[in-house]
This record gives structure tokens, C-alpha cells and sequence, in this order.
């Protein structure tokens, strides 16, 4: 079923909007989008930086593996509890007030976590500093989503996957220039969220006002009306977390050096990041859904391949069309988003999505680990298999029925 007939008056209002735009509006709805990724992309520095860093750290004091564990799941915990409070406190305090607004206490947040330097202080610490900036990334993403021309939506959500895993990345490569002892790296992370604020502050008079058409959605409700949606943020989610926290130990179990472990995850990473744009492209010749659908059964095939090419020359850009295809998931997830849901159904969607993130980053790992204490290292492309196959045969279902 297309987007047209399943929601119409959606995509009534996206032909309108970008049939009657003016050259100067098109300029300043440039102008608008460039803004809005280059606060998502800063806040992705400063997030990017904080778990290394607060890893080190505490690494440094000699803390246990699963202690740091605990540590790190309370920031997407703090994501998963706000998420449902987005939508009303947007409607309530306003978009760009909540996202400057919290971004002024994700600063301090930061400032305090700096001062105490002490694991149980950084448990409740950790948890705000997720639930502050979650409101930020969700109305950011709302208003890219919003404002985005249709006929253009794949490339411009292609190129802010992209952007944003950069920003990701760089977080943690600038801990190579100011180190891990001290003020300096966390004054990265300081000036971040507060430079997020001033971007929102500066692009506010270029964007249209948060969409308020339709009736009050909560993220409760915006689960019944797209579960599959969900499900496959989830699989992205708990992919990404899974290869992160686990492949040195999927590697190790082969006899591979640390340095060559670390260098594949940096080759998924980068596929991650400079995959999406193409990916985008694809979405808008053969549809979101379906590419949807080549990410999932393209991940699977990574999944099935993976032990037999660990240890040949092909295990390096089979990791980078791995990291590509499996964030494509989300990035399809984005774009399919816009084309269904206008108003408050998508200012519910955008932290929905943060919702699941949430859960998949926490469940991922822990569930993956079983799967490898159970039947040994190859848990981890079979547990990643299962998620792609399951949401392929969703996908597959769902086109059938449409």
C-alpha cells in the first residue's frame, strides 16, 4: 500500500507545500535544514565523546566490567524515560524553548558529572544527562523531518545519517588530541550542548512552527499504529550496539589480533556513516519499504557470511557494506516515518524512535552475550541473523497484505 492511499491527507499537504514554494523560501528551508543538522551533528559529538571518556575514567579507577556496563545503559535508560514526555512538554513549553532549554541542562549536567568523578554519583547523573538530551535530538529530528521536500526526502535523510555518524565518530577521535585526564575533554561536551541551543536559537525565525495538526498522540499510541516501524528501529538499535560492545569478543574467539579487531569495527563504522546517502537514493526510486527490505535481507546475507570470510581479504568490505545496509534500517525507518505521519502522529514517531533506540541499545548486548555463553562465539551473527530474518518476513508480509 503507498503512503498516498494509506494516508492521504498527508500526502495532499507534502504535494501542496512543495508545489507552491518560492525560490526564496526553498533558500531559507535550506538554510533551515543545514541548521538543524549541524545541532543534531554537535550533539552527536558531545555524545559520541562521553562514553569512551566516563569509560576511561572509570577504568582508571579500577572499576568492575560490569559495573561500567551499568554505568554507560543509564544515559539510553534516561532516553527510554523521557521519551514519552516529548510530545506533551513540546505542545506545553514549545519546541525551541524545550530544546534550548535542555540543552542548557544537558550543559550542567556534563559540569557536574566532570566535578564528581565518582561511579555511583555518575549512575542518577548519567540518567539526566539522557533524559535532557534526548528532547533535543527527537525535536531536531522532527523538524528536519518536517520540513524536508518529499521528492528529496531519501537524499537529505541519507545525508544526515551520514553527518550524524560522522559526528559520533569524531567524539571519539578528539579524545586523541586533549586526552582523558582532567577538564579539557569535558569541556568538548560542555561547550556542545549549550552551541546547540545557539543553533536552535538562530535557525528558529527559518523554520515553521512545531506541526500541531491532528489529535494528541503519545508514544503509547503511536506503537499501535506502526509496530513493524519500531521493530525495525529496534533491529538497527540493537545491531549497532551488538557489533560495538561484542565483535572484540566474536574476534578474539578467532585468534584475531586486537588491533585488526578494532580496525574492522572502525571499517563498519565508516560504512555506517558513508553508505547512507546512496542508500537514500535507492529509497526514492524503489521506495522506502523496499529498501527496507534489501538492508534487512543484505544484513542477513553479512550475518551467513561472516564466519566463513572472518579470516580472507573479503571480511573488509563485507564489514563496510555491513555497517551500511544495517544502519540503512533506520535511516529507511526516518523516511518512511515522513511519508506516513504529519502533525503530532510525528512529533510522537520521532520519540517513539528514541524509545526503541533506547531498548534496543540496553537488550542488544546482554541478549547477544547469552547467545554466546550458550553456544559459543557464532551467538553473535546468529542472534543479528534472527533479527534481520524475522523483520524480512514482516516486510515480506506487510507488502503482500498491501
Amino acid at each position: 500500500m503507498t503512503p498516498d492511499r494509506e494516508f492521504p491527507r498527508a500526502a495532499t499537504v507534502c504535494r501542496h507545500l512543495h508545489a507552491t514554494t518560492s525560490p526564496r523560501e526553498d533558500r531559507i528551508s535550506r538554510a533551515a535544514m543545514a541548521g538543524i543538522i549541524a545541532t543534531v551533528t554537535v550533539f552527536a559529538v558531545a555524545q559520541g565523546l562521553t562514553y569512551p571518556l566516563l569509560s576511561f575514567i572509570l577504568e582508571r579507577q579500577e572499576t568492575t566490567p560490569g559495573l561500567i556496563g551499568l554505568s554507560a545503559a543509564m544515559t539510553p535508560l534516561g532516553f527510554i524515560v523521557s521519551a514519552p514526555f516529548i510530545p506533551t512538554l513540546a505542545r506545553r513549553v514549545g519546541a525551541a524553548r524545550l530544546a534550548i532549554l535542555c540543552s542548557t541542562l544537558a550543559a550542567l549536567i556534563l559540569i557536574a558529572i566532570a566535578w564528581t568523578q565518582e561511579v555511583w554519583a555518575w549512575m542518577p547523573l548519567r540518567f539526566l544527562l539522557g533524559f535532557f538530551a534526548n528532547p533535543l535530538y527527537v525535536i531536531s529530528e522532527t523538524w528536519l523531518i518536517a520540513i524536508t521536500p518529499a521528492p528529496r526526502r531519501g537524499r537529505i535523510m541519507g545525508l544526515y545519517s551520514s553527518i550524524v555518524s560522522g559526528g559520533f565518530a569524531i567524539g571519539p577521535l578528539s579524545l586523541g588530541l586533549v586526552g582523558t585526564q582532567g577538564w579539557p575533554p569535558f569541556i568538548i561536551g560542555i561547550v556542545a550542548f549549550p552551541l546547540c541551543g545557539l543553533i536552535v536559537l538562530a535557525v528558529v525565525p527559518r523554520l515553521p512552527k512545531m506541526p500541531h495538526e491532528g489529535e494528541a498522540t503519545s508514544v503509547g499510541g503511536f506503537f499501535a499504529q506502526a509496530p513493524l516501524l519500531l521493530f525495525a528501529v529496534f533491529t538497527a538499535a540493537a545491531f549497532e550496539q551488538v557489533v560495538i560492545s561484542l565483535f572484540t569478543v566474536y574476534g578474539a574467539a578467532l585468534g584475531s589480533a586486537d588491533a585488526r579487531i578494532a580496525s574492522l569495527i572502525a571499517c563498519f563504522t565508516a560504512g555506517n556513516a558513508v553508505m547512507q546517502i546512496l542508500l537514500g537514493r535507492v529509497a526514492e526510486r524503489f521506495g522506502s519499504t523496499r529498501t527496507m527490505l534489501f538492508c534487512a535481507l543484505a544484513s542477513l546475507a553479512g550475518c551467513l557470511l561472516l564466519p566463513s570470510l572472518f579470516n580472507a581479504w573479503l571480511i573488509w568490505p563485507l564489514v563496510f557494506v555491513w555497517g551500511g545496509v544495517s544502519f540503512g534500517i533506520y535511516t529507511m525507518s526516518l523516511i518512511h516515518l515522513g511519508e506516513r505521519f504529519i502533525g503530532q502522529a510525528l512529533i510522537a514517531g520521532n520519540a517513539a524512535f528514541a524509545f526503541v533506540w533506547g531498548i534496543g541499545g540496553i537488550v542488544g548486548s546482554p541478549a547477544t552475550g547469552l547467545a554466546m555463553q550458550l553456544i559459543g562465539h557464532q551467538g553473535l551473527p546468529s542472534s543479528l541473523g534472527l533479527m534481520c530474518f524475522v523483520l524480512a518476513v514482516f516486510l515480506m508480509a506487510q507488502r503482500r497484505r498491501g
